[in-house]
């Protein structure tokens, strides 16, 4: 009783908030808050965080779900409404392309504004830069002349200046994808490196070989920690499980060095034991077996399922399109979702339902399979990988970021609420176009994209994230 008579009047003389999530487990890893609390927003920020309950024009009784920061994807290929729709499902708030990247800048920033589901971002793509300059024939990713030929030296000129436009424009960094422009040689890549310093943005970048073949990891890690040193660049390693493969424990050592001794090196990793690429691209060059650690049957064709063979692997390649490659070990990639100093990223695209299940799953994947059932990670430590982590990569160039992937008072309100219970990916390898379960919330900036676990997807709040 005595709390009942201490509530009314509080409640009656409190500040009415435009939105009240109402008491969660607020899981907070910038502060290390994990307790009971209720949170009000007030237009796109969080205006509140309190042990008591709060008033507000809309209530949510968030009672025994999980109240988080909203997940920021690094890595996410599909920037389209069907994959936007498929990331707020996940819990993400905020789909950056950060690996390839996009050009021109500009113009497919315009092209998103105030239409997207979610907060969306790119950096400037030494791929694309490098098709556009050279005339390649590919969509994507490079198909000929900018994957199988040397770039002249004006030519190497029009492509920085395109990418260095790019970072005018507002780019998150700088995209490259070396294991697709197999002819880009060594100082064409450094002199890149020389320029993202220069503009203080980091590079995001595929790694030119992979595994255990030579070239392979180590050659390709060592190019591009040399080329962060010589520079002073910063430098993120993506998908480190499609590259590591067998030697994720040598690679993970060569990065944690690098870091001990002063370089800004960061990584990712996605929870598939498969990776996904086009048929068509460098990556199927000959000697990809050896490279990929992977065969002919080891390869799921996107539109059918069907695994290939010697004569429907050429086939295909003439043809062009998707394909699913299992090439990795459970084990691999639980060392690496586990590592503390390694992110989560999707890596993730999804066309007309067919794709990768990373596309739908990952981040619900994580916290379902890996916290939840193998209590291999910790929440907060989940969290922390898919949210606080990704925002601090981003921070120092973009002040944006610093309001993102923590819950406090002034941030955005990216919020993400799911229920740890429930929480699960449901995309498979067969049907990877279903949405992931669990999360009952998702808010981006303040407005509801997911709400009692269905899409809202009448809104648009995402907004752009640019370097400045």
């Amino acid at each position: 009783m005595r709390f009942l008579f201490w509530l009314v009047p509080t409640l009656l003389g409190a500040q009415t908030y435009d939105v009240v999530l109402q008491r969660g487990r607020v899981v907070d890893p910038a502060s290390g808050l994990d307790a009971v609390r209720s949170l009000g927003i007030t237009g796109k920020k969080i205006a509140a965080i309190s042990a008591h309950p709060l008033r507000g024009k809309v209530e949510i009784d968030t009672a025994g779900l999980v109240v988080a920061p909203g997940f920021i994807d690094l890595h996410s290929h599909g920037q389209t409404p069907e994959n936007y729709r498929y990331k707020a499902m996940d819990g993400v708030t905020t789909a950056l392309e950060l690996e390839v990247g996009v050009s021109p800048v500009g113009e497919w920033y315009a092209a998103r504004e105030g239409k997207a589901l979610v907060n969306f971002g790119a950096s400037a793509g030494h791929i694309p830069a490098r098709m556009g300059v050279m005339k390649d024939t590919g969509d994507f990713l490079p198909r000929d002349a900018a994957m199988n030929r040397r770039a002249t030296l004006e030519e190497q000129k029009a492509i920085a200046a395109a990418v260095q436009k790019g970072l005018d424009e507002g780019a998150l960094g700088m995209g490259l994808g070396l294991a697709y422009t197999p002819a880009a040689t060594h100082e064409e890549i450094l002199d890149l490196f020389y320029l993202a310093a220069k503009w203080k943005r980091p590079v995001f970048v595929h790694l030119r070989d992979a595994g255990s073949a030579l070239p392979g990891i180590f050659e390709s890690l060592q190019e591009v920690i040399a080329d962060a040193a010589a520079s002073g660049a910063s430098l993120h390693v993506v998908h480190l499980n499609s590259m590591a493969q067998k030697r994720t424990l040598a690679a993970l050592r060569m990065i944690e060095g690098a870091r001990a001794r002063g370089l800004d090196v960061t990584t990712e990793a996605y929870p598939y034991i498969a990776a996904h690429s086009l048929i068509e691209s460098a990556l199927f060059d000959p000697g990809w077996q050896e490279k990929l650690g992977a065969t002919f049957s080891d390869l799921q064709w996107d539109v059918t399922g069907e695994r290939l063979t010697s004569e429907s692997f050429e086939r295909y390649r003439k043809q062009g399109g998707g394909v699913v490659i299992f090439q990795n070990t459970e084990e691999t990639v639980r060392t690496l979702i586990t590592d503390p100093i390694v992110m989560i990223a999707s890596d993730g695209s999804m066309e007309n339902g067919k794709g990768h299940p990373r596309s739908a799953g990952t981040f619900a994947r994580v916290l379902g399979k890996y916290v939840r059932e193998e209590k291999a990670l910790s929440l907060m430590d989940a969290i922390r990988k898919s949210a606080l982590m990704p925002a601090q990569r981003l921070e120092s160039m973009s002040s944006q970021m610093r309001q993102k992937g923590r819950l406090k008072v002034g941030a955005d309100a990216d919020i993400s609420v799911f229920d740890p219970a429930r929480v699960i990916d449901k995309a498979t390898f067969e049907n990877p176009a279903q949405y992931s379960e669990g999360f009952r919330y998702v808010l981006v900036e303040g407005t509801f994209v997911v709400r009692d676990g269905k899409l809202q997807d009448s809104v648009r709040p995402g907004q752009a994230i640019h370097a400045h």
